[in-house]
């Protein structure tokens, strides 16, 4: 029988919401759909939270994703901009929560975690793996797109993974800790 999933992945913003969307066959991702919500021309911060709103609706209305992944926002120094992208990520939330669609956040740095190896990666190295991953002909100018569809990508990776009992620090522990799994 087969199982089959759609994730919508959301980075919120305020100047820009980057959304994609993956659908899961069995184990398998496949690429459905990338693309960003302008929102810059707007000088009214209600007016793009709503707007935030509407858009996410019309996506959930559209491809009946069964899963949200949205990136947390990262904790800077200017107070009023958290302001804002928590907003922004809480009406995105809200448009998923009223159509009864888990919701998994996950902080930025898990998702270049995911996605590169690498916490520290930068969005082009995260656009770049994904186009490897997902087999993206081309990427979007602005990548905030794509960090919204790593945020899907990042759910999928870790979507009912078992919290491993060891953790090793390189080749030679986890050799040490499987001796009974290597052929001799």
């Amino acid at each position: 029988m087969t199982k089959e999933r759609i994730i919508l992945g959301i980075d919120p913003g305020t100047t820009i919401m980057g959304f994609g969307l993956i659908k899961v066959i069995n184990k398998k991702m496949e690429f459905l759909q990338l693309n960003e919500l302008q929102l810059s021309k707007y000088d009214n911060h209600y007016q793009k939270l709503k707007i935030i709103f509407d858009r996410t609706i019309e996506l959930i209305e559209t491809h009946h994703p069964d899963e949200i992944a949205i990136e947390a926002p990262f904790f800077g120094k200017n107070v009023q901009s958290m302001l804002k992208l928590g907003r922004a990520q809480g009406v995105a939330m809200a448009a998923g929560l009223s159509r009864d669609i888990p919701i998994t956040e996950y902080e930025p740095k898990k998702i270049k975690m995911a996605i590169t190896g690498n916490g520290n990666a930068s969005k082009e190295q995260v656009a770049k793996m994904l186009q490897q991953l997902l087999g993206l002909k081309e990427l979007p100018k602005n990548l905030d797109s794509t960090d919204g569809l790593a945020a899907a990508v990042c759910h999928f990776f870790n979507s009912g993974k078992i919290v491993a009992g060891k953790s090793y620090t390189g080749w030679d522990a986890f050799v040490k800790q499987n001796e009974d799994k290597i052929r001799k």
